[in-house]
């Protein structure tokens, strides 16, 4: 079966696909740049269920993305649709540890995230921050401040801590 009839198939559920894609990426059945063609010509919602898939798959195993992933999820972040950002942030937050070179577009769009109308798309954010800021790189003297005054203006009490680990994390 090709990603193409997956996604086509009525039978199959919503998260059956996303598992099912993802253990295709795991087992190296289906190449990620094969997976990156087909959601870039894909309509919103099969994107996402395609990143939703490399999600799945790179927080098994990170070393499934490679530098074209990064960059794939790094543009989705700024989509229109939420789950797709939500999705790409899931992303870099499992893989960013492998592309520390690569940082400065993903923290910018990151950071646009983190004043996002929806709580899921800023706690994903938050969550890749946070998981960049741990990686104690030369980002961190500008988006540790950033991030301590984000966390300050967050409402939400489960995307503040997110924030407030990752800070305490970083000062050990």
């Amino acid at each position: 079966m090709t990603i193409e009839e997956l996604i086509k198939d009525k039978t199959v559920k919503s998260k059956e696909k996303v598992e099912i894609i993802s253990q295709w990426i795991s087992e190296k059945n289906l190449p990620t740049d094969e997976l990156i063609v087909f959601a870039e010509k894909s309509k919103d919602p099969v994107k996402a269920t395609c990143i939703e898939a490399l999600e799945y798959a790179t927080k098994q195993d990170p070393n499934l993305a490679d530098e074209t992933v990064f960059l794939f999820v790094t543009q989705t972040l700024t989509e229109k649709a939420s789950r797709i950002r939500w999705e790409s942030a899931k992303v870099i937050g499992n893989t960013a540890h492998l592309f520390p070179k690569n940082l400065d577009k993903t923290i910018a769009n990151l950071l646009d995230n983190t004043e996002h109308e929806g709580t899921v798309v800023r706690w994903s954010a938050a969550f890749a921050l946070g998981e960049i800021l741990k990686l104690k790189t030369h980002h961190n003297t500008t988006l540790l401040p950033t991030l301590e005054d984000i966390s300050e203006k967050e409402e939400k009490n489960s995307i503040k801590k997110i924030y407030m680990d990752a800070i305490k994390k970083t000062r050990k």
